[in-house]
């Protein structure tokens, strides 16, 4: 069982393993392991101090891989998910295995969409994001954006193209939905206006 101090058991016997994978075992003779020393199994089981280790308490429900059958006894508490961010993180844990593209995929869309939250929180706030000084765009122009590009095996390069697609689309799709909800309110209240009555 996992996260106990005892030796997991083979599936396989090593004759077995030998005879279907070649040269597994090349690391059995002592010989050819230098660390041998430190890997020799120890009759006090593992020089583990406990059976099983102590189980950190749970706050609230924290997502876990389907592989396991108990959420691992220590686990990180710094950022909760929340939100629809959230919601799409537990459903890639509850949905999906580790070995799935779509678990991290849906993972990845979380990781979008909470920054798009937390975009949107920073509105409601006396400091909303800027994305022209905090994305670094400002910075091409200030510092040989265009110069270091050119003439250099740079990685990055070759997803220029998409660069102002990535960063900006979002940010101009946001505003040209803004603006075309404020059109609409607008217009609303000039059909309802007084002088805008038939007479």
């Amino acid at each position: 069982m996992a996260y106990t101090s005892e030796r997991p058991p083979l599936a396989e016997s090593s004759e077995q393993l030998r005879a279907r994978i070649p040269g597994w075992g090349a690391d059995l003779d002592p010989k050819n392991r230098p660390s041998v020393p430190k890997l020799q199994w120890q009759e006090d089981r593992s020089g583990a101090h406990w059976d099983f280790p102590e189980r950190q308490p749970e706050k609230w429900p924290r997502e876990r891989s389907i592989e396991h059958a108990f959420l691992t006894p220590v686990f990180g508490t710094s950022c909760p998910p929340k939100g629809i961010s959230g919601a799409i993180r537990k459903f890639s844990y509850r949905k999906y295995s580790e070995g799935r593209a779509a678990h991290w995929l849906l993972l990845l869309a979380a990781d979008r969409v909470d920054a798009w939250e937390h975009h949107l929180r920073s509105f409601a706030t006396t400091r909303p994001d800027n994305p022209i000084t905090e994305t670094g765009v400002l910075s091409e122009f200030s510092r040989h954006g265009f110069s270091s590009r050119i003439g250099k095996k740079r990685a990055d390069v070759k997803h220029q193209a998409l660069d102002p697609l990535l960063v900006a689309g979002p940010w101009v799709l946001v505003a040209g939905a803004v603006f075309s909800a404020v059109r609409g309110v607008a217009r609303g209240f000039r059909r309802r206006s007084p002088g805008n009555s038939a007479g």
